[in-house]
């Protein structure tokens, strides 16, 4: 079950970081004014603290795989929101990455 709510967490972390980023670089790039920018300031608050619900206590643990989930999760982000086609190399880099999360979150021995 920590496993499932982990998994949960991140994909919570993901959209929020992520969508924060997004609407931050609408309000600047897109020139879409201060209401995108400050929301998306208040969404990668959001990302802060959900992070903190993780199961596992280690700070750098979190945020090392969480470094993995934001890869593929800012790859999706392209293709669902900016039509963004990802080619293989983008594909495997975005599964290296995913591995890597699973080896350091979900490895036998963690509690997570």
């Amino acid at each position: 079950m920590d496993t499932v709510r982990s998994i949960a967490l991140f994909v919570a972390a993901a959209l929020a970081e992520i969508g924060g980023a997004w609407l931050v670089w609408q309000g600047v790039r897109e020139h879409r004014g201060w209401l995108w920018i400050g929301a998306g300031v208040l969404a990668l608050g959001v990302y802060g603290f959900v992070a903190t619900l993780q199961p596992d206590a280690s700070f750098g643990r979190i945020l090392a795989a969480y470094g993995g989930v934001f890869v593929a999760g800012s790859l999706a982000w392209g293709m669902v929101v900016d039509g963004f086609r990802p080619d293989r190399w983008d594909v495997s880099g975005a599964l290296v990455c995913l591995v890597g999360v699973a080896l350091i979150m979900y490895a036998p021995g963690r509690s997570a």
